[in-house]
């Protein structure tokens, strides 16, 4: 009997020993039994994690990459086309409509339909098609297809975001986490910077070799934009099998996202958190859309050269990666969220204003708004934990985005009505109203302080 129970751990110990064989790609040859695999090829060791992050960072390269693919190339999508301002801002508005509902259903698909792996493999493949599609539009100039690869572009776009985060907890919870979501926002918006730097100079070339400008040559263009989808879908098969493969060996199950999306618990959200929603749109609604238009704005206004427009157009997003983290670090241990966001709701609104009266160097401004812009983004999202139970955060963050999205369609159809009939003063004179939501962070204050409890200041 005890001949037969070694005999079955014996053969367990050899099935073991296969699987893990089978995993690694090693025969009896290449490694003695028992021996520790390689640093590289472990799923506890840092430099393995070291690798993952690679993959996990350029897993949304493609996706911001190409969202400002449009903004970019303003000029050329306008002339090309033979398009009104509106009409080029639907570009934009079309992304975002969709995550006006799938913000709630982003982390739901992943948590119980896909799978994390599935989920992001195809979230990235819809935007490799949204962007295939959106470039096929620019070539055979039929501009609702241009509007139907955005929309599926945007279906791809802010799930993978989720998947994107969902990934760092699963390998950094307890370790590094901060650090890599600092890491990833940084790589998200060096691929928005590369973009804004490198499109024109990619249009030019395209033009050289086609002989003249025009609709076919922006659609090669945004087809090469396309390469950066399909490399960030080889990332999300890579991460896939790494992932599996780590599960297979540490003997762990997938985490989820841990949203719970309730759609009832809207009811009982508190007068702060409606505040907070209300700053999140007035802000990002007067950022997002300007920096869609700002090439053109800084050709007319200032008589710059359209590669000195990209650049100025482009410093939010270069002054964003690096200070992201830094910000975050000073936010976490000065606490008072609430003050910080005032101050970065009111730098925004003086940058407008000095885009819009005077006549000073563009980059004084845009550097002030990519400073803000970056503290705002590290203050705000976390008040949200704050002033909400955690059973109701998932909806809660679901909600926000949703309505951020709302905003961000609504109000770029809108901007680019108002430049087509009004011009660029009335314009930086709508988003300096935009950012009024500053009166809206006093009002937050003030709500939390007659509570008596500072819940917005830890």
């Amino acid at each position: 009997m005890v001949n037969f129970a070694q005999a079955k751990h014996k053969q367990a110990n050899m099935a073991d020993l296969e699987e893990r064989q089978s995993l690694l790609g090693e025969n009896d040859g290449d490694r003695e039994p028992g021996k520790p695999m390689p640093a590289i090829c472990d799923p506890n060791h840092l430099l393995h994690r070291v690798v993952v992050l690679v993959f996990m960072c350029f897993l949304g390269f493609g996706s911001y990459f190409c969202y400002d693919n449009p903004a970019a190339l303003q000029t050329q999508v306008i002339q090309d086309l033979g398009l009104t301002t509106a009409s080029f801002m639907q570009l934009y508005a079309w992304y975002s409509w969709p995550n006006v509902v799938l913000c709630f259903f982003g982390g739901f698909l992943l948590d119980r339909v896909f799978g994390v792996r599935l989920g992001t493999i195809i979230f990235s493949l819809f935007v490799c098609v949204g962007q295939v599609i959106f470039a096929t539009g620019a070539w055979t100039n039929q501009f609702w297809l241009m509007e139907a690869g955005r929309f599926i572009f945007g279906i791809g776009g802010e799930s993978l975001a989720v998947a994107q985060n969902t990934y760092a907890v699963n390998w950094f919870k307890g370790k590094e986490l901060n650090l890599v979501f600092g890491l990833q926002l940084s790589m998200a918006r060096l691929g928005s910077t590369v973009n804004m730097n490198i499109m024109g100079w990619v249009y030019s070339k395209v033009a050289d070799d086609f002989g003249s400008p025009g609709h076919t040559v922006l659609g090669a263009s945004l087809m090469i934009a396309a390469v950066t989808c399909v490399f960030s879908l080889i990332c999300a098969l890579i991460l896939g099998f790494l992932d599996k493969r780590a599960e297979r060996i540490l003997h762990k199950e997938q985490e989820g996202t841990g949203e719970v999306i309730k759609i009832t618990d809207v009811k009982d959200f508190s007068a702060a958190l409606w505040l907070i929603f209300i700053i999140c749109v007035g802000y990002y609604v007067a950022v997002f859309p300007f920096i869609g238009l700002g090439q053109v704005f800084f050709i007319e206004k200032f008589s710059f050269s359209p590669a000195e427009a990209r650049a100025v157009n482009s410093i939010v997003y270069i002054i964003s990666a690096p200070a992201s983290p830094v910000l975050g670090f000073i936010v976490d241990k000065t606490g008072r969220n609430v003050f910080w966001v005032l101050i970065a709701v009111a730098a925004t609104l003086a940058a407008h204003m000095m885009l819009a009266f005077t006549f000073w160097n563009p980059w004084i401004a845009m550097s002030l708004l990519g400073v803000s812009y970056s503290l705002l983004a590290c203050a705000l999202w976390p008040m949200v934990a704050f002033v909400v139970p955690e059973h109701q955060l998932g909806t809660a963050y679901g909600f926000m985005q949703s309505i951020q999205n709302l905003g961000l369609a609504v109000i770029s159809i809108a901007a680019g009505a108002i430049l087509d009939s009004k011009g660029y003063l009335v314009l930086e004179v709508f988003f300096c109203a935009c950012v009024s939501a500053l009166i809206a962070v006093v009002l937050l204050y003030f709500v939390d302080y007659l509570k008596g409890k500072r819940r917005l200041e830890p």
